[in-house]
C-alpha cells in the first residue's frame, strides 16, 4: 500500500464520514505547489478554499506565527493583547469610516455574530430576515438558517427564525421581500459555494438603497471575496458601497483560523457588554498571521498582481475551444469554469491525476481560487494542460453513462 492509501484508511477508520474520504493526502506545501504523502507534486489552484492567500510556507507568515507562538499563544477574551488591537485597527483603516470589529474563529462564527448584532440593534416590530437562494453563510444553526441551499439546510431545521429567500441579484424580488418588519438582508457580492456566481453590476448599491428605505440592516458576507481575492481589499469597494455589517474569514488568516464581524456606524456599538464572546476569537497567533497577510499583500503589491493574474487567467480560459468548457466567470483570482454538463467531479478528478488541484463546487462548475502569489508561468502550465484534462473528463463521463 502507498503512504496515501494507508493514511486514507486511517482517516476513514477514525474520522466521522461527513467529508467522505478525500482522494489526495497532502503533507507539504511550498508557494503554490503542494506534495502528497507519496511525494507527488500538484499546483494548488484552490488554496484551501480561497484561504491560503500567500500560498504555503511564506516567510512572512512563518516568522510572524513562530514569533507569536513563542511569545504569547493565547489569552482568552479576559485580557487585552497587542496583536488583536493592531489587527482590528488595520481592518478599520482598510475599510474606512466608523467601524469596530469582533473576532471569531471562522466564517460561520462571524455570521453568527452578525446575526446576533443585527438582532440586538433591531427596533421593535422587526422579526424576519431576507437572504439569497443558493447562498451560503455557514453550517452552524444561525448561519445555516440563512443559507439558501436546501440540500444542506432542510435536514437540520426547524431553525426558530423566519428567513425568506429571494433569487440572488434580483433587486425587484428583494424590494418586494423587504419592509419595515425586516431585521436584515444577508447577501454575498458573489455566491462562492453556488459556483462563483456574481451578482449583476449595481446589485450591492441596490441592496443598500432598499435597506436605507426600510431601515433593515445590510449584512454583506465577504468571507470568500474579502482580503484581496477579487483584486481589491473587499469586493464591495469596487461598487463604492458600504454595508452595515461585514463578515470576513478564509483569506484573512492565510491558513490559520480567524473570522471577523465588522459593524459600521450604529452597528459598531450595538452589542452590550456580555452579549457575545469567544474563548479563542482574536487569538494572538491567528491575529499575527492575519497581520502578516495584510502586510505582505501591501508590501508585495498583491492587489494589483491579483487583478492582473485574474485577467490573464480569464483571457486564457476564454481562448480555449472545447465542447465541455462553456465559459468562465468571476473576478480576480476567484473564477469558475462553466461546463456544458454536470461533469465537474470528473474534471476535478482528472485534473488531480495530472497534478492540478481544483474544486468541483457545483455539478457544472469548477472553482479556481489559487494563492494570490501565483505566477503567469503557473497559470500558463494549467492552461496548457486544461484541454487534455477536459478530454479525459469527457471520456470518463461517457464511460460512466454506458
Amino acid at each position: 500500500m502507498t503512504s496515501s492509501s494507508t493514511l486514507r484508511e486511517r482517516f476513514a477508520a477514525s474520522l466521522m464520514p461527513n467529508y467522505g474520504v478525500p482522494p489526495v493526502v497532502l503533507t507539504l506545501g511550498r508557494g503554490c505547489e503542494v506534495y502528497d504523502a507519496d511525494g507527488r507534486q500538484y499546483l494548488d489552484l484552490i488554496a484551501g478554499i480561497a484561504v491560503s492567500s500567500l500560498g504555503h510556507g511564506h516567510p512572512a507568515m512563518v516568522k510572524a506565527v513562530a514569533h507569536q507562538a513563542a511569545t504569547l499563544a493565547h489569552t482568552s477574551n479576559l485580557f487585552v493583547h497587542e496583536r488583536e488591537v493592531e489587527l482590528a485597527e488595520r481592518l478599520v483603516g482598510l475599510l474606512g469610516g466608523d467601524a469596530k470589529v469582533f473576532f471569531a474563529n471562522s466564517g460561520t462564527e462571524a455570521n453568527e455574530a452578525a446575526l446576533k448584532l443585527v438582532k440586538r440593534a433591531a427596533g421593535p416590530g422587526r422579526h424576519y430576515f431576507v437572504a439569497a437562494s443558493h447562498g451560503f453563510h455557514g453550517r452552524t444553526s444561525g448561519s445555516l438558517a440563512l443559507t439558501g441551499k436546501d440540500s444542506i439546510r432542510e435536514p437540520f431545521g426547524p431553525f426558530g427564525m423566519d428567513v425568506r429567500f429571494v433569487p440572488h441579484g434580483d433587486l425587484d424580488a428583494l424590494r418586494d421581500a423587504v419592509d419595515e418588519s425586516c431585521v436584515a438582508v444577508f447577501t454575498e457580492p458573489t455566491q462562492g459555494e453556488a459556483g462563483v456566481v456574481p451578482a449583476p453590476e449595481g446589485y450591492l448599491a441596490g441592496v443598500r438603497e432598499i435597506c436605507d428605505a426600510t431601515g433593515a440592516a445590510f449584512v454583506l458576507d465577504e468571507i470568500q471575496s474579502g482580503i484581496g481575492r477579487t483584486g481589491a481589499w473587499f469586493a464591495h469597494q469596487s461598487e463604492d458601497v458600504r454595508p452595515d455589517v461585514l463578515t470576513l474569514a478564509k483569506g484573512l488568516g492565510g491558513g490559520l483560523p480567524i473570522g471577523a464581524c465588522v459593524g459600521f456606524g450604529d452597528y459598531a456599538d450595538a452589542f452590550h457588554k456580555g452579549d457575545h464572546g469567544s474563548t479563542f476569537g482574536g487569538n494572538p497567533v491567528a491575529c499575527a498571521a492575519a497581520l502578516a497577510v495584510i502586510d505582505t499583500i501591501e508590501n508585495e503589491g498583491l492587489l494589483a498582481h491579483t487583478a492582473v493574474m485574474g485577467d490573464l487567467l480569464a483571457e486564457q480560459l476564454d481562448g480555449i475551444d472545447h465542447p465541455l468548457l462553456a465559459g468562465q466567470r468571476g473576478s480576480g483570482l476567484w473564477r469558475a469554469l462553466e461546463l456544458s454538463g454536470p461533469h465537474a467531479a470528473h474534471v476535478q478528478e482528472q485534473a488531480a491525476v495530472r497534478g492540478f488541484l481544483v474544486n468541483a463546487v457545483a455539478p457544472d462548475a469548477v472553482r479556481i481560487a489559487p494563492p494570490l502569489v501565483i505566477t503567469p508561468e503557473q497559470i500558463g502550465v494549467f492552461i496548457e494542460a486544461l484541454p487534455t484534462i477536459l478530454d479525459a473528463a469527457e471520456a470518463a463521463a461517457t464511460k460512466e453513462q454506458q
